[in-house]
């Protein structure tokens, strides 16, 4: 269990570093043009840097945003190839999400029947699929700004809590470790045959 939690968390921080460098090559974009950066060029940056790893960054990204030629959104699967739909969902509870998208979902949305049918989808991920989290966070992406909604629903509250709280016993265990220098794993012989060309 420890093995499978240290990948997912060095993905997830290999992840992280991923987009500061994105976001960095962005910031030096708009410093060097003068001009704010289109959606476009920064789904170009991400799925080029995917692409040349092959996947090996496990980053499955949902890019949205709303530039001067209007809103977009896409989807960078881990390995760089791109998606441009008007819904997108990732991530292991994403097929249970893409079903509410799919049924429900309709141009000319309002700003409260989209964050609702959001919620909904995501509500539909969180109960169909173990690894997908306990609670609704949206972004609402305007025309230069950007509105966090953090626990909008939180579908999965604790049900039990202890009054007394939790204790859990201490252990510790001592790790011994030898340091054996490479001098002494490796005989060196001088002398000796000369190599051959």
């Amino acid at each position: 269990m420890a093995d499978f939690l240290f990948e997912k968390m060095s993905n997830f921080l290999m992840a992280l570093l991923f987009l500061d460098m994105v976001s960095s090559q962005l910031k030096l974009h708009r410093y060097h043009t003068g001009r704010e950066s289109r959606v476009v060029t920064a789904l170009s940056l991400l799925k080029s840097h995917l692409f040349s790893y092959q996947g090996h960054v496990s980053a499955a990204l949902v890019l949205g945003g709303v530039d001067v030629t209007g809103p977009h959104l896409h989807t960078i699967y881990p390995h760089g190839s791109t998606d441009t739909l008007p819904f997108a969902t990732m991530g292991s509870g994403s097929l249970a999400a893409m079903a509410v998208f799919e049924s429900k979902y309709r141009e000319g949305l309002s700003r409260y029947e989209g964050i609702k049918l959001v919620a909904e989808a995501i509500s539909s991920g969180i109960f169909n699929d173990l690894g997908s989290g306990s609670n609704v966070d949206i972004c609402v992406i305007t025309q230069g700004n950007q509105e966090y909604l953090r626990n909008h629903l939180l579908p999965n509250p604790r049900t039990y809590i202890s009054e007394q709280g939790y204790s859990f016993s201490k252990k510790t265990e001592v790790l011994l470790t030898k340091i054996t220098p490479m001098k002494e794993i490796v005989e060196v012989i001088e002398g000796g045959d000369a190599m051959e060309e």
